[in-house]
């Protein structure tokens, strides 16, 4: 059994005030008894104005969230799922970067967002991730508190090929940080991690970010924490702040025994098309 913590945030244009948000919340999972924290998306900087966002985009080593971070978890002695931060590649152009950190400050990980998010919704929202951001190339499973630690950022959550790849290679915790629009969180947040973690027979937690930003956007919330029988063991709604769930790693074989879809899996064939 393992206690983790999840942080949902409303971060802002500032890196500086979100990483004193989150060391604090390092600090108190850590006194709560948490072994691991989860994080949102963009932890270190939400900010739609990509002119003035560049300025804060700087690579790992000058990052001021990626200096706070190790240091606040080596302080307190817990794991860190840094969900993602925007970081400046060397070529110059920029990652949605995921770290795992451990209670040595150690980056034991690191995961670029593998599916891009560009869309036009009926709402009127125009997104182009993949106008600023350079797609990764590799998916990430590592040992931690809480089991083995598939990640993934967002958009990831609709490629259900992704989290498949991930439990194969033994993932028994899945990891969704996330910045949701609310239209398509009310739509379909909820229904897909419920449905990662039932063909995956696994734990997914999804930390959200939620509420109005400064930069103007809106992000819809409820970070989630789902047993592998697709059971909601945490609904944050839509309040920033710190919440804890309780990861019994026995559940997963439990499932895994009644519904032996992982042991069932077939490559598939060729498709053949009719007509």
């Amino acid at each position: 059994m393992a206690k983790i913590g999840v942080l949902q945030m409303t971060s802002g244009i500032d890196p500086a005030v979100n990483a004193a948000t989150l060391v604090e919340a390092i600090r108190e999972a850590a006194e709560a008894g948490a072994a691991m924290l989860f994080t949102p998306e963009m932890s270190g900087l939400i900010d739609r104005d990509r002119s003035r966002a560049a300025g804060s985009i700087v690579a790992e080593d000058e990052d001021p969230v990626l200096a706070a971070v190790p240091n606040a978890a080596m302080a307190a002695g817990i794991w860190v799922h840094l969900g993602s931060l925007a970081v400046r590649r060397p070529d110059g152009k920029f990652a949605n970067r995921g770290f795992v950190i451990d209670p040595s400050g150690a980056i034991r990980a690191r995961y670029d967002k593998l599916h891009l998010f560009d869309v036009d919704l009926p709402s009127g929202e125009s997104w182009r991730e993949s106008s600023a951001y350079v797609a990764g190339e590799t998916a990430t499973v590592i040992d931690t508190p809480a089991g083995k630690l598939g990640t993934s950022i967002c958009y990831d959550l609709r490629f259900a090929d992704l989290y498949r790849a991930l439990s194969d290679a033994g993932a028994t915790i899945l990891s969704v940080p996330a910045a949701f629009t609310r239209p398509t969180g009310a739509a379909h947040w909820e229904i897909l991690l419920r449905a990662r973690a039932i063909e995956a027979g696994a734990f997914v937690v999804a930390a959200a970010q939620t509420g109005i930003h400064e930069d103007g956007r809106e992000t819809y919330g409820h970070s989630l924490v789902i047993n592998p029988w697709g059971d909601v063991l945490l609904d944050m709604g839509d309040t920033a702040g710190l919440a804890f769930a309780e990861i019994d790693l026995a559940r997963i074989e439990e499932v895994r025994s009644r519904i032996p879809v992982l042991a069932h899996r077939r490559t598939i064939p060729p498709v053949s098309t009719i007509g």
